[in-house]
Parts: C-alpha cells; sequence; structure tokens
C-alpha cells in the first residue's frame, strides 16, 4: 500500500551539496580575489566579531550583485549561499557554485527544501550568508527585511553577525579606477527568550543600519523613541 505521507522527490536530492571547503572553491576564491584587485580596494573593519568557529549566520544589506566578492573576501572563513535558482541554471556555473556552497531556492513559493539545507550549513557549524532585505537596494537604502534569518537562529540556537557593504554601487562608475569598498562586521546579536522573530529581526537591522552611512539607512535610519539594540 502507498505511504501517502511520503514528501515528493526533489531533483536537488540527486545532486551533492557540500558543506567544507572544497578545492574548487578555495581556487575559485583565489581566482576572485585576483580579480577584484583590478577593480576594488577592500577594506574589512570588524572581522574579529565572526566567531572563529561553530554556525553563524552573516546578514549583510544587499547593494548590488558585487556585495557577495567583498562580503567573501573579506573575511577568512569561507560563506555558503542561498541563491535564487535562476543563477543556476547553466550546468557549468551551476557545478562551480554548487562546489563552492551555493545552493538553490525557488523564491516565490515555500521551498522546504532550501529551508531545510539552510538549517544544515548551520548544524555542520558553517557560515550562512542571507541577504534580510531579499532583494537588492540599489543603493536606495535599506528595506524592510524579511523575519528567515532570525528564524533561522532561533531554531539553530546561533548567533546573528551583522554586516554592512558600502561601495560596491559605485565600483563601475568609478571603473578604471578601483572603487573602494567598505566591509564592517559588527557584534554578534543572540536571541533573547522575551523576543519574537520580528524583535530580533529589528535589532539586527539597526545594527546593521549603524553600520552604513546615511544614504544607505533607508527605512532603519530612524529608531524608535527609547529603543535600544
Amino acid at each position: 500500500m502507498e505511504n501517502v505521507n511520503t514528501l515528493p522527490s526533489d531533483p536537488r536530492d540527486h545532486k551533492r551539496y557540500y558543506f567544507h571547503e572544497t578545492r574548487t572553491r578555495r581556487v575559485t576564491v583565489a581566482v576572485l580575489r585576483c580579480f577584484a584587485w583590478f577593480i576594488m580596494k577592500i577594506e574589512a573593519r570588524g572581522v574579529e566579531n565572526l566567531p572563529a568557529e561553530g554556525g553563524a549566520i552573516l546578514a549583510c544589506n544587499h547593494v548590488t550583485n558585487f556585495d557577495i566578492f567583498p562580503m567573501q573576501l573579506g573575511i577568512s572563513r569561507p560563506i555558503f549561499f542561498m541563491a535564487k535558482e535562476e543563477l543556476l541554471r547553466n550546468p557549468i556555473v551551476e557545478y562551480i557554485l554548487r562546489k563552492g556552497g551555493v545552493f538553490p531556492v525557488y523564491r516565490g513559493q515555500k521551498d522546504e527544501w532550501a529551508k531545510r539545507h539552510t538549517e544544515k550549513v548551520l548544524e555542520h557549524g558553517q557560515v550562512l550568508g542571507l541577504f534580510p532585505e531579499g532583494t537588492r537596494s540599489k543603493g536606495r537604502g535599506l528595506r524592510t527585511a524579511k523575519t528567515g534569518a532570525a528564524r533561522f537562529a532561533i531554531k539553530l540556537g546561533c548567533p546573528i553577525v551583522p554586516m554592512a557593504v558600502d561601495g560596491t554601487h559605485q565600483v563601475l562608475r568609478s571603473f578604471p579606477k578601483r572603487g573602494r569598498v567598505t566591509v564592517t562586521l559588527g557584534e554578534p546579536i543572540y536571541f533573547q527568550p522575551e523576543e519574537g522573530a520580528l524583535a530580533l529581526t529589528d535589532r539586527m537591522m539597526f545594527a546593521i543600519a549603524d553600520m552604513l552611512p546615511s544614504d544607505l539607512k533607508g527605512v532603519y535610519a530612524e529608531k524608535p523613541l527609547g529603543y535600544d539594540i
């Protein structure tokens, strides 16, 4: 008799995803570091705020598609990213990204596979890179964040490390001169028993806003009266 409770097979289950730093990833990052040197000067601040080991969520503002490069090149630990499925349709690109710890998510729907894989990344003690806004701001300031990062932090008991990236939206405009990009990491944020996902999300986003220039703070430019991170 057929088990009606069996979950349907997901094609992603037939591929291998990695929870460690592969040789392909090390080579790719080395190549990217050389390429990035020609177009941007990366200044990383507060890198000591990222725990040296254990699962952690690196929550960053999202200005352009270039953000992932200074994010990764600014720290020593590998970052595992969730990427929209459309970016992994080319088999060569998909292979390189998958070897690099990137995994796909189907946006606009409840993707249980991506949710489970995200939890596995943290359970394996790795750094998960997330953009809480869900989409690029294109230099127009922070947008209202989704609560996904906070929910993972609460469920897995891991810290959220706020990260602010500034300057990626100016890189191509300044070319051939190297653009200056600043990456700043704030102190880890831990879930408090009395707060929910929305309150934790607000703390995370105000922490990110505090590290950004005024033109990029967006909807988190002003804290409510009496608010304290």
